[in-house]
């Protein structure tokens, strides 16, 4: 196989057949969130293995987490791109400070954990 065809065939693979369009809904959940934090937030991009990127939000009124997850990079900046006051950022000092997880916000992410009252007997407990 020629240098140019594998070249072609990893540009198949990988899905990059020009500029990213952004999802619909995906733009429509981010720019509810932007207005209901003021009109600007902060938009971490973060590649999570095979589900795609997660784009973390954080509003710049309240501090309040959000987020969505689309399949790649480009896609995710074309949805920073498409909604307005919204600017990608890194997590440095001033954004986790700014960032405000609300109780509700970690029982979500425990999922089943949350409600727990009894949790079972570590697996490596005879090790410990």
């Amino acid at each position: 196989m020629s240098e140019r065809t594998a070249v072609d065939s990893n540009d198949q693979e990988q899905g990059s057949s020009g500029p990213a369009s952004a999802p619909a809904d995906v733009v429509a959940s981010v720019k509810k969130f932007v207005a209901r934090e003021g009109g600007s937030a902060t938009a971490v991009l973060q590649a999570v293995g095979a589900a795609g990127v997660r784009i973390t939000l954080v509003g710049a009124q309240g501090g309040i987490l959000g987020d969505r997850v689309v399949a790649d990079v480009s896609t995710a900046e074309a949805v920073v791109a498409a909604v307005p006051g919204l600017e990608i950022g890194e997590w440095d000092r001033e954004l986790t400070s700014s960032a405000n997880v609300a109780p509700s916000h970690y029982r979500k992410m425990a999922g089943w954990v949350a409600n727990q009252k009894r949790f079972p007997k570590a697996r490596n407990s005879a090790i410990l």
